[in-house]
């Protein structure tokens, strides 16, 4: 029993799109076997088996085939797309990058143009079929995702992101139809996403530690890495070819096959020291790719900054003694963790953590994903939760049932401070329970989030749930 074209072109998941090139052909002309295969770029048997599908709906004449005249219409769909876009799209990309959060240097943000982010998306839906796709962005400070939205508006797509005011701004301007989610990949990815998608699109930190780690966060996220695709963003000077091997060797090491390169695709206002410009790199998973895919990241993954690949690392031991002291005042037991909200560990007496590092998201995440009678967390006294009494208000707000914060500015020493948090009296259970799917924790959440975590949700959507 053959095969209907339907069910041929359902077994090649979203690379079907030189399938559909090979029908759109047919519709036009005739075609040899050899023709079809060199345009559409599709293997001479997936071609062969396209042809043997069409069965009594194509014609043929010696070596050459066509569609009857009479099935066209039956093919519509499949007829060729026009790759030029309407000039009031790129306007409206434009609006969006121009009124985007500002970058931020510590997390390696340089805006990438209208554009370029336009033409990721027109790339993207020539190359893969958006309709049936899960596609997932690995940090969208860019607002690619948005560009995709308006290409295609029914497509499934998923950001995810360290910066909550990127979340906050893709939430709003795609009215909520792009699914948002916060993480830091050094910690993980949240488990709602994990193994599920089928493309995963980056422009990562440009260190061999940044494109290493969002590289194996992305396989990790591919439902089956070796039929998905991840696609990264990554330039270096050509006076530095040394960088570009290394961050090759890493994604080679992940078990990544680079399917192409397309040089010079992404342009920048910025990033002058690689020519304001940086290849595609089209990467496909093999099966040594399933092998490396969990683990923790380093903290060090960024160019500027207290993460840079260069930064001193651990606070001093004299903050840390101090803060140690102010953990277990009352005679609580000690003990330090890492900085991971990831999992739910077990409850502690006095838990410290140094988080003189912290970009700005980590202070509300590890409140919330860790349990404690007492909590004593070291950050840079320029917290942007710290600085003035709305922003401590706003803190205060959504964690006052589950803590009691004390914040001590100035403390050890004028560059740091230190927050401590004392279990409240009947705590809310929504926020003692924040690794557990929001579907088993509460009735009134929205259909897109019952997968999700309490600790995965954008900071906005927190508050709304909270309140």
């Amino acid at each position: 029993m053959s095969l209907s074209v339907d069910d041929v072109l359902a077994a090649h998941g979203v690379h079907v799109r030189p399938l559909h090139q090979v029908i759109s052909l047919l519709r036009t002309d005739w075609r040899d076997l050899g023709e079809l295969v060199r345009v559409s770029t599709a293997p001479r048997r997936s071609v062969e088996d396209v042809l043997n599908a069409l069965g009594d709906d194509l014609e043929r004449n010696e070596s050459r085939l066509r569609l009857a005249p009479a099935a066209r219409e039956k093919y519509a769909r499949f007829a060729a797309r026009d790759r030029k876009s309407d000039p009031d799209l790129l306007k409206t990309i434009t609006s969006y990058v121009e009124n985007v959060p500002a970058p931020l240097a510590a997390l390696d943000h340089v805006q990438a143009t209208p554009e370029t982010v336009l033409n990721r998306a027109l790339w993207l839906d020539e190359r893969y079929d958006l309709d049936t796709a899960k596609l997932l962005f690995l940090g969208d400070h860019d607002l690619t995702s948005l560009a995709v939205r308006a290409l295609r508006p029914d497509a499934d797509l998923t950001v995810v992101d360290l910066d909550d005011r990127v979340l906050s701004y893709i939430d709003e301007l795609s009215e909520r139809s792009i699914r948002t989610l916060h993480t830091d990949l050094r910690v993980g990815l949240p488990p709602s996403v994990t193994g599920r998608m089928d493309l995963v699109f980056s422009d990562p930190p440009y260190t061999p530690e940044g494109m290493g780690l969002f590289a194996a966060r992305g396989v990790q996220a591919l439902a089956e890495p070796s039929d998905g695709r991840l696609l990264l963003a990554y330039g270096y000077s050509p006076r530095h070819p040394a960088l570009g091997a290394q961050v090759q060797r890493a994604l080679a090491t992940l078990g990544l096959t680079f399917e192409a390169i397309l040089p010079d695709f992404n342009r920048y206002f910025g990033a002058q020291a690689i020519g304001s410009a940086a290849d595609l790199y089209v990467c496909q998973p093999t099966a040594k790719s399933k092998k490396n895919r969990g683990g923790k990241g380093k903290a060090a993954i960024y160019t500027h900054g207290p993460q840079s690949v260069e930064s001193a690392g651990a606070a001093k031991p004299s903050l840390l003694d101090k803060l140690h002291e102010i953990a277990t005042e009352g005679g609580l037991a000690l003990e330090s963790r890492p900085v991971d909200w990831s999992v739910s560990g077990p409850e502690g007496d006095a838990v410290a953590m140094d988080l003189s590092a912290d970009p700005g998201p980590w202070l509300l995440r590890t409140l919330l994903g860790t349990n404690a009678r007492r909590l004593a967390l070291l950050v840079p006294n320029s917290h942007p939760d710290l600085t003035n009494a709305e922003a401590q208000g706003a803190l205060n707000r959504l964690v006052g049932a589950k803590y009691k914060l004390r914040l001590l500015r100035s403390t050890p020493d004028n560059r740091h401070a230190i927050v401590v948090a004392d279990a409240v009296e009947h705590q809310d259970e929504l926020l003692t329970r924040a690794h557990a799917r929001l579907a088993n924790v509460s009735l009134d959440v929205p259909p897109e989030l019952t997968d999700a975590r309490l600790i995965d949700l954008p900071r906005h959507r927190l508050a709304e749930l909270l309140a």
